[in-house]
């Protein structure tokens, strides 16, 4: 089931990720679940009156199986376009899903990772990209979407940030919010996803959106800023 997080975001949960649709004018995807997500995709595009043919645009944030293992599937019911960093659309257009990856510190994080992060898919199906895209790029998608380059987490890893409505930032695994804010539980490179967060509180944001976690719907940003700008 969808949830409306800004009056054209919608979170779309996808088992234990979570996609989003941007329903400003043309309908835009980003990120697309595991495999086997297709159908609980299209019901929530069903629910906000379109139908899975209006997506003209998917950008997908890493190469992670929960994050990009459903586009192949999903390209087979629309005509998008396909976005992604180079990095790790090289991947994605190989069938490969994943990188070598730690646990972040803390006990909790080592467990989590070994309960979820150790069982992840390591391929999905093959994707092409039709577009790659770089560090701030602005892509002319739902009136300009500023592309951010945030590895750390994996090395190809992109967050947007969308000036409307407030601000909307989807952060992507740069962090989660799954009971508190927090950074990710697992990194190719704890201390550089630590420099990419820092890097995600330039923009001004009222709302952050995750890959894993409830939105946070007012003074994202603050909070951003009160946990990583130190």
């Amino acid at each position: 089931m969808k949830v409306q997080v800004t009056p054209s975001v919608f979170e779309v949960p996808l088992g234990m990720a979570n996609a989003f649709l941007i329903n400003h004018d043309e309908l835009t995807l980003i990120d697309t679940g595991s495999e086997g997500s297709t159908h609980q995709l299209i019901q929530a595009i069903e629910q906000i009156g379109r139908v899975p043919g209006d997506i003209r645009h998917i950008l997908v944030t890493h190469c992670h199986a929960d994050h990009a293992g459903g586009l192949a599937a999903i390209k087979k019911v629309c005509d998008a376009t396909t976005y992604m960093h180079a990095t790790d659309a090289a991947m994605v257009q190989q069938g490969k899903a994943l990188r070598p990856l730690t646990p972040a510190p803390g006990i909790l994080n080592k467990g989590l990772f070994n309960t979820f992060v150790t069982k992840s898919p390591s391929e999905i199906e093959v994707a092409s990209i039709d577009q790659e895209v770089a560090e701030g790029e602005l892509l002319e998608i739902a009136g300009g979407l500023r592309a951010i380059h945030v590895p750390g987490h994996c090395a190809g890893q992109l967050a947007f940030f969308w000036p409307q409505e407030g601000g909307v930032l989807f952060a992507a695994d740069t962090a989660s919010n799954m009971g508190w804010l927090q950074p990710s539980i697992a990194y190719e490179d704890y201390q550089l996803g630590l420099r990419s967060l820092r890097k995600l509180t330039m923009y001004q944001f009222e709302v952050a959106c995750f890959g894993h976690g409830k939105a946070i719907r007012k003074n994202a940003v603050n909070q951003f800023r009160l946990k990583w700008l130190r």
